[in-house]
């Protein structure tokens, strides 16, 4: 019998729709994981016991009624808590809202649309502001690998359900690394997309040019089943992505001799990476020339984002603070963000996004020209997942400066727009997962699939959080 808890989306969804469970079954059993397992964690904040197995319900009467079955039909996923799904309140990571979505996102509304079912909501720091999952009201959110470090962040609920094998996948958001992150300090595979490839409907946007929807998946195949179930744009979308393959497909072909670059250099001065994340580079490289592509060290020369970052990161901060219900509920920390950021006015916006263009070109030229690489190789993260309790008692200058290891490789791409994977690559030492950071061309998602997809079949990792030990 097929052990759930390892199962990822595609084979929830084979088992279901091939009639050997059903998808109320697999929802059962998924809340009494997270009943089991969430209580050394605290990866969920709503869980929907109700209305997950109603919906299970649905989906087995649908089959049963000879309805065709979609590419997720049955797949029990959670949702970050600044999702909207419909009859839950759509928290940010705190206690400024009081009333219950009326409907669900466009993301979510497609997911059910595929055939998921939505059995919970994950826990975030308020806003997605900072690169760990710590808040006021939710507490802590812990690394199931070693319940004293983070799972990162910001999507770091998200992260601990699908390492800790509560449920197959679920959605976060990356405003600045925040699907990256979480997945390389827990273990799994996190893509964020070209920016414009997913709808953020009904919000014209996520923190301007920065921020995209994403899954959290344990393969590279299972992320790509996630994405073709959401991509595409509706009316109203700040931005759009070009290209229409399918990741599915991109993620089962190979993906050719491409010209691949890495560097361990960072982006933001001042930091470091632990040795640990330059050995896997460096592997990670070696990996790679030995499977037939052309492989060498390169300077990426960075441009500088903080002139198109920060001022997005303020704004997106205090767009989503002025939309709450009750603004005097938010956390003291992420009121004093508001104020620091009271300076970025329309028209400082507006010149970051001219800065965020700017920025995007110079990043890009890695890519191009006759010599321009396909991939660029780099960390994921320059630390390893520090123990919890980051954000205790800082405010918003000092909680900052603690998140730089964590965005240092990432934070950049958001700015440039590029898609970019965090690839596990095993565990070090120390019992906390390894992973790389793959950078694509613009709108070239794609390639990173097949990529990511040849590097899972020849250095597989764990699919569970402790399966290595």
């Amino acid at each position: 019998m097929t052990d759930l808890a390892r199962a990822g989306v595609a084979e929830t969804a084979r088992l279901v729709t091939e009639g050997e469970i059903s998808a109320r079954g697999v929802v059962e059993q998924a809340l009494g994981r997270i009943d089991q397992r969430d209580r050394a964690l605290n990866a969920i904040s709503r869980l929907l016991v109700d209305e997950a197995i109603a919906e299970a319900q649905e989906r087995d009467a649908a089959l049963a009624a000879g309805e065709p079955a979609g590419p997720l039909h049955g797949v029990p996923l959670v949702i970050k808590e600044e999702i909207d799904v419909a009859g839950t309140v759509t928290t940010f990571g705190g206690d400024a809202n009081s009333t219950p979505a009326a409907a669900d996102a466009e993301v979510v509304r497609r997911l059910r649309a595929a055939g998921a079912v939505i059995v919970a909501k994950t826990t975030m720091p308020e806003f997605g502001a900072f690169p760990f999952t710590e808040s006021s009201s939710r507490g802590v959110t812990r690394n199931p690998w070693d319940p004293s470090r983070t799972p990162g962040g910001s999507s770091g609920g998200t992260a601990a359900a699908v390492a800790a094998g509560m449920v197959p996948a679920g959605l976060g958001g990356d405003g600045g690394g925040s699907i990256r992150i979480p997945s390389a300090s827990c273990g799994l595979f996190g893509l964020k997309p070209q920016r414009g490839r997913v709808t953020t409907a009904p919000h014209p946007h996520l923190w301007w040019a920065l921020g995209t929807a994403g899954p959290l998946t344990r393969s590279v195949v299972d992320s790509a089943l996630v994405y073709d179930a959401i991509r595409g744009n509706v009316e109203g979308d700040l931005y759009t992505a070009g290209g229409d393959e399918p990741f599915v497909a991109a993620a089962r072909r190979e993906p050719g001799r491409l010209r691949l670059g890495w560097s361990t250099k960072p982006v933001t001065l001042g930091v470091r990476p632990d040795p640990v994340h330059v050995r896997a580079v460096e592997d990670t490289a070696r990996l790679l020339a030995d499977l037939g592509h052309d492989v060498r060290e390169v300077d990426p020369r960075y441009p500088d984002p903080t002139a198109a970052f920060v001022p997005q990161f303020f704004a997106g901060i205090r767009a989503e603070a002025d939309q709450v219900e009750h603004f005097e509920r938010l956390e003291r920390r992420t009121r004093e963000t508001y104020r620091l950021g009271s300076w970025v006015t329309p028209k400082v916006i507006d010149r970051a996004l001219r800065v965020t263009e700017q920025v995007s070109a110079k990043a890009n030229r890695v890519f191009q020209g006759p010599q321009g690489l396909d991939v660029l190789l780099t960390p994921a993260i320059a630390h390893r997942p520090p123990p919890v309790g980051r954000l205790d008692g800082v405010g918003t200058v000092r909680a900052s400066l603690r998140s730089m290891p964590a965005i240092s490789y990432a934070a950049i791409w958001n700015v440039a727009g590029n898609p970019a994977a965090s690839v596990p690559c095993g565990v070090a030492a120390d019992g906390l997962p390894v992973a790389v950071q793959l950078v694509g061309r613009t709108d070239d998602e794609v390639t990173l699939f097949s990529l990511s997809a040849q590097l899972e079949a020849a250095r597989p990792w764990p699919l569970l959080a402790g399966d290595a030990r």
